[in-house]
């Protein structure tokens, strides 16, 4: 009977993107417009929340660094109860759901108990970061690769990455949630051949009303956090292509007082002397 009652429900994991509602797909939009219940992640803006139906449950799940409002065991538990109700539901992911999302995990967790899945695709926020910023992932003599890499490990466990490998200059290199451990993975790559002056853009709010930008090198970019840090999420872009970024952006972050303040300026110049 249980297994019966698990097949009227489906389960759709889709990604919302990296944040500007024009960047959904249009099977997301179909598939939140006919949602009967949406489980969503923290940084899922109201203007995507507001496709779904009036009828539809809205059960926020989202996480933060440190802190999680609903632990992912639990996620997992909602997504199956909802769906053994009969009920067409949308797990609704920032970005890509298999892209560092923890979509691959409650994919198995949901058909190792016979109820339906399928995956809707988004837009990477490293994808949707390269066209705001202009800076494409892999660019002929400059970038023959792109390497995506979470700077954050489960519980504050050590950082365990292919440190020879992503050194490659002509590998760019797009580190997902590594704002708090920046400095560290800037430490790694350098050790590892990765020359100190190549480029690095950090951003903030990737494609949304609130993007901010800070242009910097791989050898100070982590004490350039630390003394002005970016909003969460930020999302940092590693290689020889920044150099090709769109020099129109506004609201790009330079290390000048009117950026970033006099006070914060002055530390930082003075801080760099030792590098």
């Amino acid at each position: 009977m249980a297994e019966r009652e698990a097949a009227k429900g489906r389960v759709h994991l889709v990604g919302a993107g990296p944040g500007d509602p024009e960047l959904l797909t249009l099977k997301a939009v179909r598939l939140l417009e006919r949602a009967d219940a949406v489980v969503h992640d923290r940084l899922v803006s109201a203007e995507i929340l507001a496709m779904a139906p009036a009828r539809a449950r809205m059960i926020p799940v989202g996480k933060a660094a440190g802190f999680h409002s609903v632990p992912q065991e639990r996620i997992n538990e909602i997504l199956a109860e909802l769906a053994r109700e009969g009920l067409e539901v949308v797990r609704l992911k920032g970005g890509d759901p298999f892209i560092f999302g923890r979509g691959s995990e409650e994919a198995a967790y949901l058909r190792a108990r016979g109820i339906a899945v399928d995956i809707c695709p988004g837009i990477t926020s490293a994808q949707g970061a390269a066209a705001g910023t202009g800076v494409p992932l892999t660019h002929r003599g400059l970038a023959s690769g792109v390497r995506y890499v979470t700077g954050h490990r489960q519980g504050s466990a050590p950082l365990d990455l292919d440190w020879q490998g992503l050194s490659d200059p002509a590998t760019t290199l797009v580190i997902y949630m590594g704002a708090t451990n920046i400095a560290e993975i800037a430490f790694h790559l350098m050790a590892a051949g990765r020359p100190g002056a190549t480029p690095v853009m950090a951003v903030s709010g990737a494609t949304t009303a609130a993007e901010q930008r800070h242009v910097s090198r791989l050898d100070r970019i982590g004490l350039e956090m630390r003394l002005s840090p970016l909003p969460s999420p930020v999302l940092f872009i590693v290689g020889d292509v920044v150099r090709l970024a769109d020099a129109g952006g506004g609201e790009r972050l330079t290390l000048s007082a009117a950026a970033i303040g006099a006070g914060a300026a002055n530390r930082i110049a003075a801080a760099l002397k030792g590098i």
